[in-house]
Order: structure tokens, then C-alpha cells, then sequence
């Protein structure tokens, strides 16, 4: 069962869309093509201060995308590549089987943003 802030954020996720002014772009998966997932983030002086994201997916991915962009911003990007598939799991709470693989595809995409 997913935490009461995993299934807010399936709810209302926040940050959803492709990021205008973006610095950085990562993706994991093959947009159109299975599960995705795009990361866009605008980063000033050593800190995240937007980050967006957009998937096609399972409420697993929803709500861990959603978590990871919020959870990058604000920080600077070495301090945002320590955001761990585990951490997001935390918060997510209890993964649905066949689904394990949904938080670490999303690091992938943060990490691959990140360079």
C-alpha cells in the first residue's frame, strides 16, 4: 500500500510538464515506446530551482517522478544525485509486484539529467 504522501502526489502530482526555460533534460525509457520517463530541470548558480517531469505510466512511476522532481528541488545537483531508487521506495511505501522497477527508472532519468 502506498503512503499517505505517495498517494497524494498520484492524486496531484506537482510538476508535471515539459520545463521551458530548461537547462538540463534526462530521460529513461523510450517516450512512445513502454514506460518513460522525462526529467526537465533549470538550474542557476549551483541549485535546482525548477524541475518537471512528464511519464506514461503506472501510479508507481506517477507518484515516484512526482516525488523526485520535489524532492530535487531546491538543492544543488550534487546533492540531488544522492536521491536514491530506496529513498523514493521509502516514500512511496509498498511497491505492487512487477512494479519494482518504476523508482529506479526514475533515478535513472533524474541522474541522466543531471550528467
Amino acid at each position: 500500500m502506498f503512503t499517505a504522501l505517495a498517494q497524494d502526489h498520484v492524486r496531484n502530482p506537482r510538476n508535471v510538464g515539459q520545463l521551458e526555460m530548461a537547462t538540463h533534460y534526462g530521460v529513461a525509457g523510450v517516450p512512445g515506446e513502454g514506460p518513460f520517463v522525462e526529467i526537465w530541470l533549470r538550474i542557476e548558480a549551483d541549485l535546482i530551482v525548477e524541475a518537471t517531469y512528464r511519464t506514461f505510466g503506472c501510479p508507481t512511476t506517477i507518484a515516484s517522478s512526482s516525488l523526485a522532481v520535489f524532492l530535487a528541488k531546491g538543492r544543488s545537483p550534487g546533492t540531488a544525485k544522492l536521491i536514491s531508487p530506496e529513498d523514493l521506495c521509502l516514500l512511496v511505501g509498498q511497491i505492487p509486484e512487477g512494479k519494482e522497477d518504476c523508482p529506479p527508472r526514475v533515478i535513472s532519468a533524474l541522474r541522466s539529467a543531471l550528467g
